[in-house]
C-alpha cells in the first residue's frame, strides 16, 4: 500500500511515559518505517519526545501551556492524531481555527464528563478510535451517532538481554515467579488485591513469589501492606522489562478498571500465561479458559485460586500460552498501523 505524501501530526501531552505513550511511539516508528513524514507535539520535557527523537522523517516539537497558543505548529499537516485528552482538546481548536481534520484515540474506559466541550471533541472528529468495546460504549454514551472504530494496542517489541535474564533466574531460582507490571496506583491496577492473594498463597505454596515492577503514588502504602511477606518483591521502575518477562512463570493483572491493558500483549509475546481481572477491555484480549484465566476484580480469593491452579497445572499453562501465541499476529505493531493507515486515508478523502 503506497502512502500519501501528506504530513501526519501527532499530539500527546501526557506527563509521564505509560502504555498510551508507548503505543504512540510504536505507531510513529512503524509509520516512519513505511515512509511517512510526521510531526509530534509534546509537552516540554516529555519522555515520549525524548524517546522519539531521531526517528526518520519525524519532527518533535515541545510546547508549553496553554497548548492552544501553539496551534500554528500544526500548519502544513493534513491530519492531526490526538492520543490523549489534552491532545483531543487541542485538536478541536485546530479543526475550528485551521480546518485540520483530526482523529482522536481514547484509551481509558472512564465515563466521559457530559458537557458541550467534550461532546464537540468527539462529534467533530473525522474519526473516533477506541481500544476496546468497553471504551466504545463510553464514547457512544456521550455522542451516540458518532462512528467509533476499535483498534487494539500492539505488543511493544520489548528486547531482552541474555546475561541479565540469567542473573534474574539465578536470583529467583526455585521460585514460581508471578509477575506484575504497572504503575503502583491501587485504585487502578489493584496491587493490594495481588498482595492479599500472595498472603493467602504463602500459607500453602511458599515458593510462589510475587514480583511487582513499577513505581507510583501508592508505593509506600503497598510496601507497608506487604512488609511481613517474604513472597512479595518490589523491583521499582525498571527499563529492562523484557528481561523480567523472560523470567516470569505467570503474569497477574488484577486491575480494578482497564481500558485494554496493552502490557498483556507483551506477556503473550513472551509466552507467559495470564490471570487478569474480568473488567473493562481486558475480556477483549483474554478469553477465559481459552488464552488465559479471568477473575472478578477486587477478589483476592479468586485471584489466589487462579494462580494456584496454574501453578499446579503445567499442561494448562502451556495450553493457554499456545492459544495466546496464535492470536499475536492480530496485535502486532504492523497490524495496528494497517488499521490506522486505513483511517488516515478515509480522512484525506473527506
Amino acid at each position: 500500500m503506497e502512502h500519501p505524501g501528506a504530513l501526519i501530526a501527532h499530539a500527546n501531552f501526557a506527563k509521564g511515559f505509560r502504555g498510551g505513550e508507548r503505543q504512540t511511539q510504536l505507531l510513529i516508528e512503524t509509520l516512519a518505517a513505511r515512509g511517512y513524514r510526521q510531526r509530534l507535539l509534546v509537552r516540554k520535557g516529555s519522555d515520549l519526545g525524548r524517546r522519539c527523537r531521531g526517528i526518520d522523517n519525524l519532527t518533535v516539537i515541545e510546547i508549553g501551556k496553554p497548548y492552544a497558543f501553539h496551534l500554528a505548529r500544526l500548519k502544513g499537516a493534513a491530519l492531526l492524531h490526538a492520543h490523549e485528552t489534552k491532545a483531543a482538546q487541542f485538536a478541536l481548536f485546530g479543526r475550528r481555527l485551521l480546518g485540520i481534520p483530526y482523529i482522536v484515540t481514547r484509551r481509558v474506559d472512564h465515563a466521559i464528563k457530559n458537557n458541550a466541550f467534550n461532546r464537540a471533541i468527539y462529534a467533530h472528529a473525522a474519526q473516533c478510535v477506541a481500544l476496546s468495546g468497553a471504551i466504545k460504549t463510553e464514547i457512544h454514551k456521550l455522542v451516540p451517532d458518532t462512528d467509533v472504530a476499535i483498534i487494539p494496542s500492539a505488543w511493544s517489541r520489548l528486547a531482552f538481554d541474555g546475561e541479565s535474564v540469567s542473573r534474574l533466574k539465578r536470583r529467583f531460582e526455585g521460585k514460581f515467579v508471578v509477575g506484575h507490571i504497572g504503575a503502583l496506583v491501587d485504585a487502578h491496577k489493584g496491587q493490594a488485591v495481588l498482595i492479599e492473594a500472595a498472603r493467602l498463597l504463602a500459607q500453602t505454596h511458599p515458593d510462589v513469589q510475587v514480583v511487582l515492577l513499577g513505581g507510583g503514588q501508592d508505593e509506600a502504602q503497598l510496601k507497608a501492606a506487604a512488609a511481613d511477606l517474604a513472597n512479595v518483591t518490589f523491583e521499582g521502575f525498571v527499563n529492562n522489562v523484557g528481561d523480567y518477562l523472560k523470567c516470569f512463570d505467570l503474569f497477574a493483572f488484577p486491575s480494578r478498571y482497564e481500558g485494554l491493558g496493552s502490557i498483556l500483549f507483551d506477556a503473550m509475546q513472551f509466552d507467559v500465561p495470564i490471570v487478569a481481572s474480568d473488567v473493562g477491555g481486558i475480556p477483549d484480549i483474554i478469553h477465559h479458559e481459552e488464552n488465559g484465566l479471568l477473575v472478578p476484580p477486587g477478589d483476592a480469593d479468586a485471584l489466589a485460586a487462579a494462580v494456584e491452579r496454574l501453578y499446579l497445572d503445567a499442561a494448562l499453562r502451556e495450553r493457554l500460552v499456545e492459544a495466546a501465541r496464535t492470536q499475536l499476529e492480530h496485535f502486532s505493531p504492523g497490524a495496528m498501523t494497517d488499521r490506522y493507515e486505513q483511517l488516515y486515508r478515509s480522512c484525506y478523502n473527506q
